[in-house]
């Protein structure tokens, strides 16, 4: 029965006739970010917030021993950004007067399903701009090189003009070049890769440049198995998310490097199969948040809450994560954004000497 509780892919608490926790499965305790030890013997509305006045129709359906559905709350522990859900309450039919209570995170499905339009829509809008890149580079040397040329015959006052187009062209070859980049990326070599030796790579890598002004915190599950990945394309990843954090964060900010286990989280992919995304990497800083207009668009193309930002960094960490067949998400609030990176394990089969 043990067994069964804890394979359970949805959370669920266990609760007592006096509204107290009488027991968590795990992916309870991923879902609300608190140990079973922190909510075992706890009164439930201390631990679970819901955005709704539930507590007299759960003590009705608790005396009459009945269920309770509850439909798109927002549901949080103060440990997390609250999330919507759909909300279960039913009896247990040898249980006494234990009531089960189950979560159905309404927002991880819908971006779930967000989150493979936007690779899908990443990739359309690249390749467009990959071709035009291409196409625009050329015209812009020639007006590069003309207006150096013309600069030579100019006076200083006259010069600043040809100077600023000069400038100005360089900086559009350089974002044409990272638009470039996508087309350019290699399919990712995928094998075994600890994560904490790449995350680790990152953060010593931000901490002594643009990240220096922040405080790094480790988090780790030790335990953590391999992930089926391209090393450096991971790499790629970890310090883009930390060079955005580390940009949100001013000095004395931190960011926390946070890694577990969660078996709750399935993927659905594009043949319809499902696959298992239990290897959780959360980048967290504690800087203002990303601004609500963008918050649900940050990961397509061209989306950027930055001054003079391309909105391509991201797009390219989401295109790298789904070319490995995993999902990344952001929970933003003021002074807490998660990004958090979801992956596969190292398949059964896999055979490396093959």
């Amino acid at each position: 029965m043990n067994a069964l509780w804890n394979s359970l892919p949805v959370p669920a608490l266990l609760l007592n006739a006096d509204d107290t926790i009488a027991d968590s499965n795990p992916a309870a305790e991923s879902f609300l970010n608190l140990s079973a030890k922190s909510l075992k013997g706890a009164p439930l509305w201390d631990k679970v917030m819901i955005d709704a006045p539930i507590e007299n129709a759960f003590m009705r359906a608790t005396k009459n021993r009945s269920s309770l559905f509850v439909n798109d709350v927002d549901v949080s522990s103060g440990e997390r950004a609250p999330l919507q859900c759909n909300i279960q309450f039913a009896p247990l039919l040898d249980g006494g007067d234990q009531m089960l209570m189950i979560f159905e995170p309404r927002e991880m499905a819908a971006r779930l399903t967000k989150s493979a339009q936007s690779v899908r829509a990443a990739r359309s809008a690249i390749g467009m701009a990959e071709m035009l890149a291409h196409e625009i580079k050329n015209p812009l040397a020639g007006i590069t090189g003309a207006a150096q040329l013309l600069s030579m015959t100019l006076s200083n006052g006259d010069r600043e003009m040809t100077d600023l187009i000069v400038e100005e062209s360089r900086r559009i070859v350089k974002l044409l070049e990272q638009v470039e980049q996508f087309g350019n990326l290699q399919p990712p070599k995928k094998v075994p890769v600890n994560i904490h030796d790449v995350l680790d790579r990152a953060r010593q890598s931000a901490s002594v440049g643009f990240g220096a002004h922040m405080m790094m915190i480790e988090d780790y599950d030790p335990s953590l198995p391999p992930t089926f990945a391209d090393a450096d394309q991971l790499l790629q990843v970890f310090l883009n998310l930390l060079k955005n954090a580390s940009e949100a964060g001013g000095p004395g900010g931190s960011i926390t490097l946070h890694t577990f286990y969660d078996t709750s989280l399935r993927l659905q992919r594009e043949d319809g199969s499902a696959a298992r995304l239990p290897l959780q990497i959360e980048i967290i800083d504690d800087g203002p948040g990303l601004p609500k207009e963008i918050a649900s668009d940050v990961f397509e193309p061209f989306i950027s809450g930055k001054e003079n930002g391309t909105g391509l960094g991201l797009a390219l960490v989401s295109k790298l994560i789904a070319d490995v067949g995993g999902w990344i998400s952001v929970e933003s609030i003021p002074g807490r954004t998660v990004f958090r990176v979801s992956l596969p394990t190292v398949p059964k089969d896999y055979d490396g000497d093959k």
